[in-house]
């Protein structure tokens, strides 16, 4: 089994690439913050914890009573960058704040930061429990 097949790698994996794309919104508002016109976009939610569960285990989550709330779909896509506006629009219709595209930004890269730190850490487990006794 590679390591493409443990859960916990593809589900970090499928996040730094959410968090990439995120990065790529943001500079593309941040480039496009004197555009007449432009609205700010940021990308959809990441997948939820029970879509995460349901992709890792091929299992979905049963309702055993009509009481019971059904879970939201699934997008069709994974990434989805949606219109976004900041806390201001300028005469000229342009709705990007520089200041808080930089804390998206700012906010993309300490999250990004946290799951190499946790992709390398899991990584060293593996190599620990694979090498050979007495070394």
């Amino acid at each position: 089994m590679g390591i493409d097949g443990i859960p916990l790698f593809s589900m970090l994996r499928g996040r730094l690439s959410w968090l990439g794309e995120r990065q790529r919104v943001v500079a593309e508002n941040v480039a496009n913050a004197d555009t007449p016109g432009y609205a700010a976009r940021d990308l959809s939610a990441p997948a939820d914890f029970a879509r995460a569960l349901d992709g890792a285990r091929g299992v979905g989550l049963m309702r055993t009573s009509g009481m019971h709330m059904a879970s939201p779909t699934a997008a069709a896509t994974p990434f989805t960058a949606e219109v976004s506006p900041d806390s201001e629009t300028t005469p000229d219709g342009n709705s990007v704040v520089v200041e808080e595209q930089m804390l998206r930004m700012a906010e993309s890269r300490m999250a990004y930061d946290a799951a190499i730190g946790f992709y390398q850490k899991s990584l060293n487990m593996l190599r620990l429990a694979a090498r050979a006794t007495g070394r």
